[in-house]
């Protein structure tokens, strides 16, 4: 064995070893998928207190029944005791995981984390008590919502304000109603969005000020016509989009049938590309294009730079986070790529049909028609993973801070991050090269689902390969059919786009 395969094994054996301990560690984070449903519902209980003074009541009736459902506050108290239920098995498992350390250890630094994510959940618990009660009263359970309170303000593990606040809402629901001193600065400081507002409606009917409450009315009801139209365009585009990607996958499948081997589903398919080198340059590329520059090099290099400038980007504002994110990403590109051209420089110049852009013929048609294909089924496999990792198993780091950050210019450097720098550097790699490079020891189908998995790994959340890996193949079948790599960029730009704008407006209401 040489030395450069000596190397090469040893790196490929840390390569694993990182990859696994990644995919573990995320077993244990939130899904960013639990947020969202939160936030919709949010923007539903918004959506449903509009109404409309220039509609006809019996179609309006009927198109917020389409849009909203026929009861939001229901849906709403399920969703939030459904996030509460999790939230209580996530504390539960991290206080059985600190109790069980020895004495010495649970005090130790290095489970300060591990405290702060237990005082995190706690607080995330009272908050979800408190609105499950609003929730509640809206559904004239008040006795349960009373309770609900009640049992917050006792509950050592509830923090000040919100125990306080707890009492306020007790008080205001009770019969007779009392207001506490500084309930409406309580109710301000502690509650969010629709479950503010309806605790000041109640409050202002209280204190008979009608002023108060007309401006409140108002200002909900414009908060609400924004909300009916943002539920539109994250709940009506991709729905339509869903009904003709089903539409589309029943045509490919009825072509397939009649077709055969001349259907769209199967051109090219069992054509492999010439490849001239072996398993080893595929795992150089991989191991140290994506290891040890992306994982190792490149973070090393941007720790020292922050300890010897003492910049520390996490702790500024969201434009210089989502900055500081494009240029990392552009940085693990280069690296990437500049393995990729080493690694091939000696087979230049590469047979036909390798790396091919090519701006004729069918790439858009391709790219489009996947993305409404890629919709009904990632979104399948993606409830059937909600149901198995119950919130838990991590998300892309990006996508908290987009969610969270409303800023034009922030979102604007996400959009290249996710939209165009992702697409570009990892259609290149996985379909690019990965893929073809495959078919020299697999099949096509065989190729298309080995680089689906890897390129779902490679996000290292454990959560997530499913409907990656989903996502993979389509994006996989697409550039073998189409043999254009342009086709995959799209399909993987406009999903990365799809759910970049729906984080931005599911933040954006509760901002």
């Amino acid at each position: 064995m040489t030395i450069k395969k000596l190397i090469l094994s040893i790196l490929t054996i840390v390569a694993i070893a990182f990859l696994s301990f990644s995919l573990i560690s995320s077993v244990t984070q939130p899904q960013i998928q639990s947020r969202l449903e939160l936030y919709q519902t949010n923007l539903l209980l918004h959506a449903a207190e509009w109404e409309p003074k220039d509609l006809d009541s019996k179609n309006f009736n009927l198109a917020s029944q389409a849009l909203i459902g026929n009861d939001s506050y229901q849906a709403g108290l399920i969703q939030y005791k459904n996030a509460r239920e999790s939230a209580q098995k996530q504390l539960e498992k991290q206080e059985n995981k600190l109790q069980n350390l020895p004495l010495e250890e649970q005090i130790s630094a290095q489970n300060k984390q591990l405290n702060q994510n237990i005082n995190e959940l706690k607080n995330l618990i009272n908050e979800f008590d408190i609105n499950i009660g609003i929730l509640q009263v809206q559904k004239n359970q008040v006795n349960e919502a009373r309770q609900s309170w009640q049992n917050l303000t006792e509950s050592e593990t509830a923090n000040q304000p919100l125990g306080e606040t707890a009492k306020i809402l007790a008080e205001i629901w009770s019969k007779p109603a009392k207001i506490l001193p500084n309930a409406e600065a309580l109710i301000q400081q502690n509650l969010d969005g629709w479950f503010r507002y309806r605790a000041l409606k109640e409050l202002y009917k209280l204190q008979e000020r009608q002023e108060a409450l007309a401006e409140l009315q108002n200002q909900e009801q414009e908060i609400a016509e924004q909300a009916v139209l943002k539920l539109a365009i994250i709940a009506g585009v991709p729905g339509m989009g869903l009904v003709f990607g089903v539409g589309l996958l029943i045509f490919l499948g009825v072509q397939w049938l009649i077709s055969g081997k001349e259907s769209l589903l199967l051109k090219n398919a069992d054509i492999p590309w010439e490849v001239s080198w072996d398993g080893e340059t595929i795992l150089q590329v991989f191991v140290v294009g994506f290891f040890l520059v992306g994982q190792i090099m490149i973070p090393l290099g941007l720790e020292i730079f922050k300890s010897f400038t003492n910049w520390q980007p996490a702790m500024m504002g969201v434009r210089v986070q989502a900055g500081y994110i494009l240029g990392t990403y552009i940085l693990f590109s280069l690296g990437g790529f500049l393995v990729l051209y080493l690694s091939l420089k000696s087979f230049f110049p590469l047979p036909e049909g390798w790396f091919k852009f090519d701006l004729r013929g069918g790439w858009f048609f391709w790219g489009l028609g996947g993305y409404f294909v890629a919709l009904p089924m990632v979104i399948l496999i993606s409830l059937i993973n909600q149901q198995l990792w119950q919130g838990q198993g991590g998300s892309n780091p990006i996508l908290p801070i987009a969610l969270n950050g409303q800023d034009g210019l922030a979102l604007a450097l996400f959009f290249v991050t996710a939209s165009i720098a992702a697409p570009v550097f990892e259609e290149i790699m996985f379909r690019g090269f990965l893929l073809p490079s495959l078919t020299k020891y697999l099949p096509i189908w065989g190729a298309i689902v080995a680089s689906s998995f890897l390129f779902a790994l490679a996000h290292l959340n454990i959560s997530e390969v499913l409907p990656l890996a989903v996502l993979g193949i389509i994006l996989g079948i697409v550039y073998t059919r189409s043999r254009n790599l342009l086709s995959s960029m799209l399909l993987h730009s406009l999903w990365n786009s799809g759910t970049l704008l729906s984080l931005y407006i599911l933040g954006s209401i509760n901002s």
